[in-house]
């Protein structure tokens, strides 16, 4: 069983930067691929980022690839997503998400097992 706590997410100006963190519990977590996912008001939940269990491997969604970047610490069992140049349309709330497969990054919700409550991250324009 793992358990994930997200934070750091809050208010920003558009252009501005956040660093969302993931802590997990369990210690298996080092073998689990990881996401970020966010849902937006009214919106259906989206894949944001995802990393390998090894940390050698991500794949980003095309509204984030550039400006977000998905790590991790497995002696801290956390995992980080950096976010820059934030938009209004990056306003949303933000899911870390574990995959016990973790041979292969996932895009889709229903691949993985475990989930945290979600931060809110809004971008004022």
């Amino acid at each position: 069983q793992v358990q994930l706590v997200e934070s750091g997410g809050k208010l920003v100006q558009a252009g501005g930067s956040l660093r969302l963190s993931c802590a997990a519990s369990g210690r298996t977590f080092s073998n689990y691929a990881m996401g970020w996912f966010r849902q937006a008001l009214g919106k259906e939940r989206e894949f944001v980022a995802g990393l390998s269990w090894s940390g050698d491997i991500t794949d980003y969604s095309d509204s984030v690839k550039g400006r977000f970047t998905i790590s991790r610490d497995n002696a801290k069992n956390t995992v980080y997503l950096q976010m820059n140049s934030l938009t209004p349309e990056d306003t949303a709330v933000y899911y870390c998400a574990g995959d016990r497969g973790g041979l292969t990054i996932a895009t889709v919700t229903w691949r993985y097992d475990y989930w945290g409550q979600g931060t809110q991250v809004t971008v004022s324009s």
